[in-house]
């Protein structure tokens, strides 16, 4: 089924607000025309690009105010590695603005080539198509999911205010900013909601610190800063299900090393394996990535074995012989950071109760950043996450 079109999106800078609401989500056309100050976000050379774009009715993209279906894409995510997070909002419009005059659809980011610009008469046509593709994790190059989860909708010059419903932001710090700036509106206009959304920007739902370089995290692992991403895997060379099935698809070259090792016994039960790739995690998610000068240059993975056999459950006591063998050879391996999810739990049948401790006993040793991610399939009861349960009285 495909999930019902809500909202559009707009991503800006917090200091553009106040003038939106007054004036609209102006086109670029508009906004240089009017002399306009605003804080940029978008980069120069792609908004350049679009200028000479043209849509099917002869027109630029820099007449159109350009809105995303699905804001948690690829250009939102090289903001956010370029440090911007701070800084970044997302307008969310009503779905409304569809019955505007002239207005555009596009089954991709629209400066691509290979995207279709649409007159929104064809919007019934292609909506599920459209839709489908921006309602993905996360995307690839390859396969074409990273323009297509670019799909905007395209509003000749103008976005009028009133259909600005919504204020996301990243954490309580840019609420509390964002409610300072609407202060001076005048009361008698209506004032959209300021609403925290840590997941939209990549960010954890929370973070719990258990000592100064161990974290608790609830969040998406594959989005995560850490140089090292650990994968729970078996021992045969199936990725059938959870985060190593998801593994498989978005990292492929992954899935080959881990089939390889296991052809070459290499994974054994107590004994993970790190694959060393020389691939950035940030080139391949982010828009126009070679702009990016903090990407990381490098994404490991840590194929850590959980299971004997796919079939099988998880024993605990081959997980504490893969957390010694993390303990005994991080350093030498080279390993900088390192992410974890939460170790034969879900699919593998153990108890964070029982897990949860085990790790963070073992990880609590190491001298780098390291983040547990929690259980994604049941919540983790409230006691079972303090440093007390988990580290003891040593913690």
């Amino acid at each position: 089924m495909v999930k019902r079109l809500r909202e559009l999106y707009y991503i800006t800078h917090i200091d553009n607000i106040p003038s939106m609401l007054r004036l609209g989500i102006l086109s670029h056309q508009q906004v240089e025309t009017r002399k306009i100050e605003y804080a940029p976000v978008y980069d120069a050379g792609i908004v350049r690009w679009r200028r000479e774009k043209r849509t099917p009715e002869g027109r630029s993209l820099w007449e159109y105010a350009n809105l995303y279906i699905q804001p948690r894409n690829p250009m939102l995510y090289r903001l956010v590695k370029e440090g911007h997070l701070n800084d970044i909002a997302i307008l969310g419009v009503q779905r409304d603005v569809l019955s505007l005059d002239g207005v555009l659809v596009t089954t991709g980011n629209a400066a691509r080539t290979e995207t279709e610009i649409l007159p929104k008469s064809e919007w019934g046509k292609h909506r599920d198509a459209i839709v489908r593709g921006t309602d993905v994790k996360w995307w690839s190059e390859a396969d074409g999911s990273k323009r297509r989860i670019m799909a905007e909708v395209l509003v000749p010059q103008r976005v009028p205010p009133g259909m600005i419903n919504s204020i996301y932001v990243p954490d309580d710090n840019a609420c509390q900013r964002v409610s300072a700036l609407l202060e001076d509106r005048p009361a008698a206009k209506r004032r959209p909601s300021v609403i925290p959304e840590p997941q939209m920007f990549f960010q954890p739902r929370r973070m719990r610190v258990l000592t100064p370089r161990l974290k608790l995290v609830d969040g998406d692992m594959f989005f995560s800063p850490m140089q090292t991403l650990t994968i729970s895997v078996n021992t045969v060379g199936v990725m059938g299900k959870g985060l190593a099935s998801r593994a498989k698809y978005q990292f492929p070259d992954a899935y080959v090393v881990y089939q390889d090792a296991c052809r070459q016994k290499i994974i054994r039960p107590g004994k993970p394996y790190l694959y060393k790739r020389e691939a950035s995690l940030d080139v391949a998610l982010a828009d126009e990535p070679y702009n990016l000068t903090t990407a990381n240059r490098r994404t490991w993975f840590l194929f850590f074995p959980t299971k004997r056999h796919w079939r099988e459950s998880s024993r605990i006591e081959d997980i504490e012989r893969g957390l010694q063998w993390v303990v005994d050879n991080y350093r030498r391996e080279g390993i900088e950071s390192l992410a974890l999810p939460a170790l034969g739990c879900g699919l593998g049948g153990l108890k964070w109760g029982v897990v949860g401790p085990l790790m963070a006993g073992y990880l609590s040793r190491l001298d780098i950043e390291v983040h547990i991610h929690l259980p994604l399939e049941r919540p983790v009861p409230e006691e079972q996450l303090s440093r007390e349960f988990l580290l003891g009285s040593t913690g």
